[in-house]
């Protein structure tokens, strides 16, 4: 993508962020009340994630789980798993655990749509061509999350996530940002199955 590619691609996220947030203040209150009833514990979870080039950044997501579990354990693979709490299992399902990344984007630590942000751990495991999936910043949500989301292997969405920054345009974010929008509470392929 060109320098005037990259600009404009970074308007639309201040833009469409920002937006977001003003527009869906009231889903993010009621959201957060909502986890907050759900038990002891923060509203928002933060972790640290591997961003553009590597450098590391803390994101937010609000809280599905219990206090106290372990954040490095593996996802969750369907909706019975004991450690998420009523209202984490819908949050998940919908993607709306995923909101405050909205601020994440406005940061400038992520993008609208992106590689999604994986563990520092598991970057410095990427084979050389996986590793380009560090040259743009990483997405609220991404080609492989419109081609299959949970139902895909990993080693297939890395490939996936290169094919993204092989190909990136404004036209393939728009895409992809639509087909986003259209699966948000179709609660399919939530779930890793890999």
């Amino acid at each position: 993508m060109s320098a005037a590619g990259r600009a404009i691609k970074r308007a639309v996220d201040v833009a469409g962020a920002l937006a977001a947030l003003v527009l869906g203040s009231w889903l993010l209150f009621l959201v957060a009340v909502l986890v907050r009833a759900s038990g002891r514990g923060p509203v928002l979870f933060r972790q640290e994630r591997a961003g553009r080039g590597m450098k590391p950044f803390i994101i937010y997501k609000f809280r599905t789980m219990p206090a106290g579990a372990d954040p490095f354990a593996n996802s969750p693979r369907e909706a019975a798993d004991p450690r998420l709490t009523r209202i984490g299992r819908w949050l998940r399902e919908t993607s709306l655990d995923e909101l405050p990344q909205l601020w994440n984007v406005l940061k400038g630590d992520m993008s609208l749509v992106g590689p999604r942000p994986l563990y520092l751990s598991q970057a410095r495991a990427f084979t050389d061509r996986q590793r380009r999936r560090l040259e743009v910043r990483p997405g609220l949500t991404g080609l492989a999350q419109v081609r299959g989301r949970g139902e895909i292997p990993h080693e297939q969405k890395l490939e996936i996530d290169v094919q993204y920054v092989e190909q990136v345009s404004l036209r393939m974010d728009l895409w992809i940002l639509w087909r986003s929008f259209r699966r948000l509470f179709s609660r399919k392929d939530v779930y890793q199955k890999w």
